[in-house]
This record gives C-alpha cells, sequence and structure tokens, in this order.
C-alpha cells in the first residue's frame, strides 16, 4: 500500500465528514469544501492504487 493511497484515504474520511457537519449545520462552504477535499482523496488514492499496480507488473 502506498503513502498516496493512505493520504487519500484519510482525505475521503475527512472531506466526508467535514461534508457532513457542513450539511447539518447549514453551511455551505464547509460543505462544499468537504465535497472538493473528498474527490480531491479519492483522486490521490487512485494514483496510489496505479503505482502499486505499475510497480507490480515491473516486478514480474
Amino acid at each position: 500500500m502506498s503513502k498516496n493511497q493512505i493520504e487519500g484515504a484519510a482525505k475521503v474520511v475527512i472531506g466526508g465528514a467535514k461534508e457532513a457537519v457542513g450539511k447539518a449545520v447549514g453551511d455551505k462552504s464547509l460543505e462544499t469544501k468537504g465535497a472538493v477535499e473528498k474527490a480531491a482523496g479519492s483522486a490521490q488514492k487512485t494514483v496510489g492504487e496505479l503505482q502499486d499496480k505499475l510497480g507490480d507488473a515491473i516486478k514480474k
């Protein structure tokens, strides 16, 4: 598991929490920031997964 996968997964969780809190309290700014962080985390996690697959392919 790469560093990008771990950091990306953490951002997805944190972003989701911010988004949920923003929705709960009616703070559109926090909700939007959370959604953006969640999307960025998802992208970073995907990059990490691709890095792992590339590394495995090179080892073969």
